[in-house]
């Protein structure tokens, strides 16, 4: 047994996850207390950088380099321009990427890093604003920088205090923050979100209204020269049959329909419309050119086109199978599409 690990107690993965959490816990206290302003001056400084077309550059070797290309990631997906230059490719030739108004963050918990140093002296002859990530305020890059933030730790979660792990963490909470306050000060929208992410499981969570919705010979409606009479749902014709009988079948579709179905405008998110379904327990939304019945009918949206859009999340039966199957056996109550019919004297839903 080495002396080593004698000397040390051992460590549970629980045990160094905690470490972590420690240092960010430090790095939120930070950000409250003395580091409050110098973060403020920062995302805003960002922010008036892409407002005038330029970008944040993230520039780090190593540990330190992943964690600058996932920031650089995440500014990118949240509305800010920005790219990853790595300080050797920039010292033969990269640094054209750079230009006056650009912001160059540079991480570096030491602040010492050799090829990020040789960058100091060219720096300002850019015009460029350097701001640095650094766990030692009386470094190098440190004095070199117009805007400094502290990622320092107490310890890394390596044993031997040799990987960066506490620290790399800190700087990615950091970046992230970051992010999302210059995200915030840009008013981006969700919508602009979606524009960035058509793919995947999210693109279809940010889709559009008008992305989802039935048009043409698919789009069941009522309709006269494109202007909407009303809606007649699966759910209308249902609850008819259940009343009337067969007597159902001698009405038309105008004695039937709803005249004032629920519409909705084109660009809503489809997450909006879901929301809307779902509070109002209907089954379908008409879509107009403005949202309103007084417009023309561009499609319609229907409560099935939306479950691939719907957040998914497991719960843990709490009924027997046979259980749920009664329930399902049950008849609801409340209308389940389409929209509510009060009842009238003469047996219309």
């Amino acid at each position: 047994m080495s002396e080593d690990s004698q000397i040390r107690p051992a460590q549970t993965p629980a045990d160094l996850v905690r470490l972590e959490a420690a240092a960010l816990e430090q790095l939120a206290q930070r950000l409250e207390g003395p580091q409050r302003e110098a973060f403020e001056r920062v995302s805003t400084l960002v922010a008036d950088a892409v407002r005038s077309s330029r970008r944040a550059i993230l520039t780090g070797v190593g540990k330190s380099g992943h964690i600058a290309r996932k920031i650089a990631a995440t500014l990118l997906s949240t509305g800010t321009p920005a790219q990853f230059l790595h300080p050797s490719e920039a010292l033969h030739g990269d640094l054209g990427i750079l230009a006056p108004g650009d912001i160059l963050i540079a991480l570096s918990y030491s602040g010492e890093t050799e090829e990020i140093l040789k960058l100091l002296s060219v720096v300002p002859r850019l015009g460029v604003t350097l701001v640095s990530f650094t766990g030692c305020l009386s470094s190098t890059l440190a004095s070199a920088s117009a805007h400094v933030l502290d990622v320092s730790v107490d310890r890394e979660a390596c044993a031997h205090q040799l990987a960066p792990t506490a620290s790399t963490t800190a700087m990615l909470a950091l970046g992230d923050a970051l992010a999302i306050d210059v995200m915030q000060r840009l008013d981006f929208k969700p919508r602009d979100f979606a524009e960035l992410h058509p793919g995947g499981q999210l693109g279809r969570r940010l889709a559009t209204v008008r992305q989802l919705m039935h048009t043409g010979a698919s789009m069941p409606s009522v309709q006269s020269q494109g202007k909407l009479l009303g809606i007649l749902s699966d759910g209308d014709l249902r609850r008819l049959l259940e009343r009337n009988g067969p007597a159902a079948f001698h009405k038309k579709a105008a004695d039937i329909m709803n005249p004032k179905p629920l519409t909705i405008a084109p660009e809503p998110l489809a997450v909006d419309a879901l929301t809307i379904m779902e509070q109002r327990k209907i089954t379908s939304l008409v879509v107009t050119e403005d949202g309103t019945q007084a417009t023309t009918i561009l499609g319609v949206l229907h409560l099935h086109d939306l479950w691939e859009v719907a957040p998914h999340t497991l719960k843990e039966p709490t009924s027997t199978p046979a259980e749920e199957q009664a329930k399902a056996d049950e008849v609801s109550e409340e209308p389940l599409a389409g929209h509510y019919d009060p009842p009238s004297d003469d047996g219309r839903l």
